[in-house]
């Protein structure tokens, strides 16, 4: 059984404007915030929205204060000017490509033309449209609406940004037979036609679909329309509990797409949970598999087993023979901070990771003494090997647990930076630091009391290929960090920058493992070494592609980069 997901599922670039422009909101702008009517037309993110304190309403107050978000939707001028003239500062949200049909509508209606909208006559854009048009609007929903109008001397005719394509081709069709001299303006979002036609490509080459998103949104419910056309089992569904997996049993390839308003946490989720029912009916070696792959992921031990392996490679670079201790210490010290770092950020993961929240709330105490033990044997080993060791170990985990620890009283900085963690994307920097260090730094100044050259070129070889790890990782989460307030390097970036920042990086190591192998500056072990930013830029592009989805099989294959490297280093010490 394989489950395809839609490439172009989720937010489009209006709605994530929208959300974030309200996240933002409260540290920018004078309080209460408000939006006017539902920001989006999705329930999870309205939810959340009230959580922040950012509530809803529905009429103009003749007086009030703070400030109020037009809504994605857009609404009609005079709505606008009266939310400010009540004493609200207006923040206008709409997306810019409702802005440019109320652009269009506005113009040719001051020119005298009949502004014709094709769309859902008591949709909220449609109602900000016409508002635009004045008293030359008119709303057409089904083709009987279009033979019903006067024949106007002069007209437009418009669509709802997320109108079904078909049905507006159809309109064009009939328009431009009855009435020629009317100029029609394809306004549907470029978003919305690639979702519904990738909706119907997926739906004819899956045996179900499931359709995610608010029962309220109208893109929503006609990519549930257009997948139905295709005589396959449809589902609409708002969150992964309405999941059903008996009537899933019999499909062999099941599609995912979902609504502009709908978050990539919930589409996470929804594919998660059905990867996990999945592999509990596959009751062969592959849901075996799947099952062992989850076990290991959410316990961090292979975490720990990479970080492991990419010691002894890098022992094995700078010609370290006695090993075994380092690699020990790296796993241990890997362990506990990876845990505690999961028990801390149970609240972030409740989006990105609902499946790892919930694991780590049920084994809450196993999983701390797990820890605290994994913590203290990875000190204890470390002091075996020699007190500066033992020191710098003992310093990066003071560091590593108090990252969410406040230094500073409330309202000492103007920035807020009372913890570490509130300073931006230092969360992959100091992860990839740290296992630099542990895998690199410390097996040398125990063995050689130093830190030479080739210690050096390994650590950045470790360092920036741990970067590039938790960087990714930190893409795929960038909703879930938005909405917790994670100042990421990808959110910081955006993700399209920070994707061609790691495959520079993976570049740039595989030149250095190349040169510094030329040079004799480091083992040859790096020529084969090589492979491993190969694999992980193979993995990142299949990604980018739509071959592979947020699920447990990419997180397995990415943290595998770890130990693909452990492999490569005893063949190569074998042969």
């Amino acid at each position: 059984m394989k489950i395809l997901l839609a490439k172009h599922a989720g937010f489009c670039m209006g709605v994530r404007r929208a959300v974030e422009m309200a996240l933002d909101a409260p540290s920018k702008h004078e309080e209460p915030i408000y939006t006017y009517g539902p920001l989006i037309h999705n329930p999870q993110v309205l939810k959340l929205l009230e959580e922040k304190g950012i509530s809803v309403i529905d009429e103009v107050p003749e007086s009030a204060s703070g400030t109020v978000l037009i809504r994605a939707h857009g609404v009609p001028p005079w709505t606008k000017n009266r939310l400010g003239n009540a004493g609200f500062k207006v923040i206008d949200a709409t997306c810019p490509r409702v802005i440019k049909v109320q652009t269009i509508i506005h113009k040719h209606a001051r020119q005298g033309y009949a502004c014709i909208i094709i769309g859902d006559r008591d949709h909220p854009e449609v109602v900000g449209l016409l508002g635009y048009a004045g008293d030359n609007g008119y709303v057409v929903d089904t083709l009987k609406d279009i033979d019903d109008l006067p024949v106007f001397e002069k007209a437009i005719i418009v669509a709802q940004t997320t109108q079904n394509k078909l049905f507006f081709e159809e309109v064009k069709n009939r328009a431009k037979t009855r009435f020629p001299h009317y100029k029609i303006f394809d306004t549907i979002c470029d978003s919305t036609e690639k979702r519904q036609a990738e909706v119907k490509r997926l739906a004819g080459a899956v045996d179900a679909m499931i359709v995610v998103g608010g029962r309220d949104s109208a893109n929503t419910q006609r990519l549930a329309e257009i997948a139905a056309l295709a005589d396959k089992p449809t589902y609409h569904i708002e969150t992964e509990s309405e999941l059903d997996a008996k009537a899933l049993t019999s499909a062999h390839y099941i599609g995912i797409t979902a609504g502009a308003s709908t978050p990539n946490w919930i589409i996470k989720r929804v594919y998660r949970t059905l990867e996990a029912l999945l592999s509990k009916k596959d009751q062969g070696w592959r849901g075996l598999v799947f099952a062992v792959q989850r076990i290991l992921l959410l316990t961090n031990i292979y975490v720990a087993l990479g970080a492991g392996c990419l010691c002894y490679a890098c022992s094995k670079l700078q010609g370290i023979e006695h090993y075994f201790p380092h690699v020990l210490i790296s796993i241990l010290y890997i362990l506990s901070m990876h845990i505690f770092n999961n028990l801390i950020g149970i609240k972030s993961d409740r989006y990105n990771d609902p499946v790892r929240a919930s694991f780590y709330n049920a084994h809450m105490l196993s999983l701390a003494l797990l820890a605290v033990v994994a913590g203290g044997l990875g000190l204890l080993t470390a002091f075996t090997v020699g007190l500066i060791p033992f020191l710098i170990l003992l310093a990066m985990s003071v560091l590593g647990l108090s990252y969410n620890l406040s230094f500073l009283p409330k309202g000492f900085t103007s920035r807020g930076y009372r913890r570490i963690r509130d300073i931006p994307g230092s969360k992959t920097i100091l992860i990839a630091m740290a296992w630099g260090t542990a895998t690199s730094l410390l097996p040398s100044l125990s063995v050689f009391g130093k830190i030479n050259l080739s210690t050096i070129f390994v650590f950045i070889w470790s360092t920036c290929t741990v970067f590039v790890r938790t960087a990714f990782f930190d893409i795929l989460d960038m909703q879930g960090d938005r909405i917790v307030g994670k100042e990421t390097i990808p959110i910081l970036l955006g993700e399209e920058r920070a994707m061609r920042l790691l495959k520079t990086m993976l570049l740039m190591i595989m030149m250095i493992l190349f040169l510094s192998g030329i040079f004799h500056l480091i083992s040859n072990l790096s020529f084969a070494l090589v492979i491993c930013p190969i694999f992980i830029i193979i993995v990142l592009l299949a990604h980018e592609r739509g071959f592979m989805f947020p699920g447990i099989r990419l997180e397995f294959l990415v943290e595998t980069h770890f130990v693909l490297a452990g492999i490569i280093t005893l063949i190569w010490s074998l042969v």
